[in-house]
């Protein structure tokens, strides 16, 4: 049996942040916002892979209003994602993404992200395709207010 999962998350670009992307530090000047280390990308993929399981969302698992999740690696969520869809005999198939940023540029450190999100998932780096582009300078993406990610995420059994 396969599933198919979509995930959609967003972010504010602030200063005095570390910009977190697909699980690699990133060289900016700006970091984004939230109670975690705010991967909007990593977040993206878990809500496409628990969305494929019918298991809710990651605000559901990892919430903001926890102490446990306050500042925490989004890899782990991602790892911790991985083992809630293996409890339904679940394991990643694929997953296919793309980051929506103005700044900074995205495509550099793709290999890098491939890398660690297939490392933490177990899965092979052909199996993790990043995407990334630009709002035209439309919209909070293009006003460089923020980043956003889109993820699908194909799930066997």
């Amino acid at each position: 049996m396969i599933r198919v999962g979509m995930g959609y998350d967003v972010h504010r670009l602030v200063p005095d942040r570390d910009l977190w992307l697909g699980g690699i530090k990133i060289p900016h000047s700006l970091g984004l916002l939230g109670h975690s280390d705010a991967d909007v990308l990593i977040h993206a993929v878990c809500d496409a892979l628990l969305g494929a399981a019918n298991m809710r969302d990651i605000g559901f698992h990892f919430p903001d209003t926890s102490e446990k999740t306050l500042g925490m690696d989004s890899k782990i969520i991602l790892k911790q994602t991985v083992e809630l869809l293996a409890t339904k005999g679940y394991h990643v198939g694929n997953i296919d993404a793309t980051v929506c940023a103005e700044r900074p540029k995205i495509n550099p450190h793709v290999p890098a992200m491939r890398a660690c999100m297939a490392q933490v998932m177990g899965i092979d780096e052909d199996s993790v395709s990043i995407k990334a582009t630009t709002t035209e300078r439309l919209g909070f993406t293009g006003r460089e207010e923020g980043i956003s990610a889109y993820a699908v995420a194909l799930i066997e059994k």
